[in-house]
């Protein structure tokens, strides 16, 4: 199925532009008019893998985020967070709820909260080439929301 709409944005790796992120991606997806709670779950989603993307992909340089949203007639989001950092030795055990690599003042909840506030979440990574996060989401349209009540 081919996007109703799509954009893809290119950042450095610093932190004010988690905050960016969040609020281009609920800008863009504000054309399916989501309930405010369907916004709020892609804007915490988005900020979590940002914020990956400063802490552990590019430790202490600057680097590149790529970030891409593509939009479906279905209620459909794809939502793409790429880096070039360092990459994820173990994609699993990363994703383990706990688990971090960024010391005693992080959570290692990242991964659990995208997962929790998605419908669908794929993360690939290579040792030394980066890190692509793929969450989906389905917004509820508001025109099938009428037939259902």
């Amino acid at each position: 199925m081919k996007p109703i709409n799509e954009m893809k944005l290119t950042f450095p790796s610093r932190s004010a532009n988690e905050g960016f992120a969040r609020a281009a991606v609920a800008a863009f997806l504000s054309q399916l008019d989501p309930a405010v709670d369907e916004l709020a779950d892609l804007r915490t989603a988005v900020s979590e893998a940002v914020t990956n993307c400063i802490v552990h992909a590019y430790r202490d340089t600057i680097g590149d985020i790529t970030l891409q949203m593509r939009l479906f007639e279905n209620g459909r989001t794809v939502i793409k967070i790429r880096d070039k950092g360092c990459g994820i030795e173990d994609v699993k055990q990363a994703m383990e709820p706990l688990f971090t690599t960024g010391g005693d003042d992080r959570s290692g909840l990242g991964f659990s909260v995208m997962e929790s506030f998605t419908d669908k979440l794929k993360v690939s990574s290579k040792k030394g080439k980066g890190t692509v996060v793929t969450m989906e989401k389905y917004i509820v349209l508001r025109e099938r929301q009428a037939k259902l009540s």
